[in-house]
């Protein structure tokens, strides 16, 4: 892997240097979301005037697990996804992963759990356009500071593994929606996150496109022991995550969690 500069365009400069990478802590992760509420303020201020999204949320999520949750729009899917990725408070309950709860702390110490433990993959890609797929993957490390010559081998090889070690040095616009979609999944897994979030990562994909990126986000976020969770309106995509819970009415309707894997 070389040093430097990834790609020579001045829109795109991310530097590599030389040194380790640290990953997240060993020990086994465990998500829990208990009695998760969400309420917005409404359109008044009347006392008691507020929008209830979220009522009492509870799952739990072991190592290895995945999950996909289904529900009509405007359910709070991505509220829920944005509470238990730390993007979010909650209006009351409490998310924990690895004991951590992120919204104990400040804002940079709730950045820091997220850039730590947390990845994520959205229905659009938000790859940057003036650089190379290579340099999209190892975006999130910039966060620690510079890219060291181990991130650039683990960001390089996650690449290879979704398919696309031909076209790292492709900018996005030279991708297929696919592809991109790939690179996406690729950056939400470069600092081994324990926990993966995506939210409709496949909506603009076609059947064949769409049944190979959920299979490669089970399949590698499964790997080192992480969690998945999916929120898709899609049936097959559910299907394949594994196990399927639905949000009604603000409240996610019971059911058992077991260990990720592709649906055959």
């Amino acid at each position: 892997m070389r040093r430097g500069v990834f790609r020579r365009d001045a829109r795109c400069r991310i530097v590599q240097e030389r040194g380790g990478f640290r990953g997240p802590p060993t020990e086994a992760s465990v998500l829990e979301v208990d009695a998760v509420s969400k309420a917005y303020e409404g359109s008044t201020s009347e006392p008691g005037d507020t929008l209830p999204v979220l009522a009492d949320v509870t799952l739990r999520l072991e190592p290895g697990g995945s999950l996909a949750i289904m529900g009509p729009s405007g359910s709070g899917k991505s509220t829920l996804l944005s509470i238990i990725g730390g993007l979010e408070p909650p209006t009351s309950g409490r998310v924990r992963l690895d004991g951590i709860d992120p919204y104990a702390g400040d804002d940079a110490a709730r950045a820091a759990f997220r850039n730590r433990r947390v990845g994520f993959v959205f229905q659009e890609h938000h790859l940057l356009a003036g650089c190379t797929a290579l340099d999209n993957v190892v975006v999130p490390a910039l966060a620690r500071g510079r890219v060291t010559n181990a991130i650039a081998v683990r960001a390089a090889r996650l690449l290879d593994r979704v398919g696309l070690a031909s076209r790292a040095d492709h900018l996005p616009a030279a991708l297929s929606g696919g592809e991109r979609q790939r690179v996406a999944v690729a950056r939400a897994l470069l600092m081994s996150p324990r926990l993966v979030l995506a939210d409709e990562p496949t909506g603009q994909l076609d059947s064949r496109a769409a049944a190979a990126v959920t299979d490669l986000l089970v399949e590698l976020a499964s790997e080192s022991g992480g969690m998945l969770i999916v929120v898709t309106h899609a049936e097959a995509v559910a299907a394949r995550v594994g196990t399927i819970r639905r949000l009604v009415d603000g409240r996610l309707l019971d059911g058992t969690v077991r260990d990720g894997g592709p649906a055959p």
